[in-house]
C-alpha cells in the first residue's frame, strides 16, 4: 500500500510539473520562485498565502537540516526516502504556485503598461507639442 501511495504522489507531482498551457515552461517556473517569494515578502503578491509560504520554507529547512542526517547514518534508505518525499512535495508546491505567479506577473505588467499608456497628459497632440511647435526657432538663426 505504501508503495502505491508513493507512486500516486509521484504521478501527481509529474502532472503539476507538466500541467501548463505551453507558455510557462518548467524553467520559467523554477526561475520565478525567488521573484515570487520576494513579491510575497514585499506585499505585492497576496495570492500566495502565508501558510503556504511557511510550509515551503519548513520543507526546505527540513531537507537541508543537518539534524536530518542522523537517521540517514543508521537507516540510509528510509532516511533518504523521507528527504525525497519532502523534496517532491516542495517542488510540486513551488512549481505549481510559481506558474500562477508567472501568469499574475504577466497580467500585472500588462495592467501597468496600460495605465502608463493612458495616463492623463500623455496625448500625442498636446498643445505646443505638435509638428509646428518649433517653426519660429528657424528664423532666429
Amino acid at each position: 500500500m505504501r508503495k502505491a501511495n508513493r507512486a500516486a504522489a509521484g504521478a501527481a507531482a509529474w502532472r503539476v510539473i507538466q500541467n501548463t498551457d505551453g507558455d510557462v515552461s518548467v524553467w520559467k517556473r523554477a526561475g520565478a520562485v525567488p521573484r515570487m517569494i520576494g513579491a510575497k515578502l514585499r506585499g505585492r503578491y497576496p495570492e500566495l498565502s502565508t501558510t503556504k509560504l511557511l510550509g515551503m520554507l519548513v520543507l526546505a529547512a527540513y531537507i537541508l537540516s543537518p539534524i536530518d542526517f542522523v537517521p540517514e547514518l543508521f537507516f540510509l534508505l528510509p532516511g533518504l526516502a523521507d528527504d525525497v518525499g519532502a523534496a517532491v512535495w516542495l517542488a510540486t508546491m513551488a512549481l505549481g504556485e510559481s506558474e500562477r505567479f508567472v501568469r499574475w506577473e504577466r497580467q500585472d505588467q500588462a495592467q501597468q503598461a496600460f495605465r502608463q499608456a493612458n495616463e492623463p497628459g500623455r496625448d500625442e497632440a498636446a498643445p505646443g507639442r505638435g509638428a509646428h511647435a518649433h517653426d519660429g526657432d528657424h528664423g532666429a538663426r
